[in-house]
């Protein structure tokens, strides 16, 4: 089923966030090509289809809606910390009110790489990517002056352990137990 209209404009709305939006049901092609791009970002068309079974041109079409209702992205995934960045952190974040605007705001910033509105301890968790510990310190600062933050609390990263984006495209919790075995 293609997204609504309505989906649709709130991918659009969301431009320069990511894929966020909701998905939609996914079928097994669909999750052929998102496992096999998973595994290589790089991986031709031609041959996602012929282990697919079908044709070039159905496997470019498909990918091109999946990027379009914001499920997939292909992108260079880096280690931030090999490229220079001295300082990654995840910082959690306290609102007195709604936490929504203070996640708008800071899902403007380029330091951001990573921002979720949660239950729990935190309204809003964000992860930033700072050149060193003293530009940290000033995004730490633009935060604590935000309206509606009421508190922070930050986690300096100090090595970069694991960072996987290869967890497929399960669809239901018996596909995520069949992986672990």
């Amino acid at each position: 089923m293609r997204a609504s209209q309505a989906e649709k404009r709130r991918i659009a709305q969301h431009a320069g966030r990511g894929a966020i939006a909701p998905g939609r049901r996914l079928d097994r092609l669909d999750t052929t090509i998102i496992e096999a791009l998973q595994k290589d970002g790089r991986e031709p068309f031609r041959r996602i289809a012929a282990s697919a079974g079908v044709s070039e041109a159905t496997v470019r079409a498909r990918y091109g809606r999946l990027c379009d209702d914001g499920i997939l992205q292909v992108t260079a995934v880096t280690n931030p910390l090999g490229l220079g960045f001295e300082a990654e952190a995840m910082i959690g974040i306290r609102t007195s009110g709604s936490p929504e605007e203070v996640a708008d705001e800071i899902a403007r910033w380029d330091e951001a790489d990573y921002v979720v509105i949660t239950a729990g301890r935190f309204d809003v968790i964000i992860e930033v990517l700072c050149v060193d510990r003293r530009h940290l310190l000033d995004v730490i600062n633009r935060i604590r002056a935000l309206d509606g933050v009421h508190s922070t609390e930050s986690f300096l990263y100090l090595e970069l352990w694991k960072q996987l984006y290869d967890w497929g495209a399960r669809t239901t919790r018996s596909t995520a137990t069949e992986r672990s075995s």
